[in-house]
């Protein structure tokens, strides 16, 4: 599995951006500005408490099975991969709706006097940090699921039947 890139992730969100305020000047200029809603920072923090939730758990679960606790509760790779995988695919689309709600917000920058745009800028911006918390605890509940580096310097030359 590869990990997340930070450059990627980066790109998306300035390509987005810059799409989503080319697209807010286009359709303000032929009527008027679909509404940042207030439900996207909700939604997008409420993935972030979630993934934050999974990987404060399993890193727990791993410390006590590590420390060798009596009862301790082992991690299954498959559901550890799961998590990741849900981690990697939350940070790309935070990462896409961060740059369409930062694009839109920056439009909106323009009519700050406006108190409708005022608030929709506000619920931009606030859906851009909810977006960061997500694409942050993407990252640690990657980094507390993955595996310790192989020393072995015989990788890849196990005992395999020959042919």
């Amino acid at each position: 599995m590869r990990e997340l890139r930070v450059k990627m992730l980066a790109g998306v969100f300035v390509v987005a951006g810059v799409l989503s305020w080319a697209g807010a000047r286009l359709w303000n200029s032929v009527g008027t500005l679909p509404s940042v809603p207030l439900a996207a920072p909700v939604v997008l923090a409420l993935i972030a408490v979630v993934l934050l939730a999974t990987a404060l758990s399993l890193r727990a679960r791993l410390k006590a099975q590590r420390d060798r606790r009596p009862g301790a509760k082992g991690v299954d790779p498959l559901m550890a991969a799961r998590a990741v995988v849900f981690g990697q695919a939350s940070a790309l689309v935070a990462a896409l709706v961060a740059g369409m709600y930062g694009g839109t917000g920056v439009f909106l920058l323009e009519s700050l006097d406006i108190p409708a745009r005022r608030d929709q800028a506000v619920y931009a911006g606030f859906s851009v940090l909810a977006g960061i918390a997500v694409i942050a605890a993407a990252f640690f509940l990657e980094r507390v699921c993955k595996l310790p580096e192989d020393d072995d310097t015989n990788a890849g030359t196990g005992t395999a039947p020959a042919a």
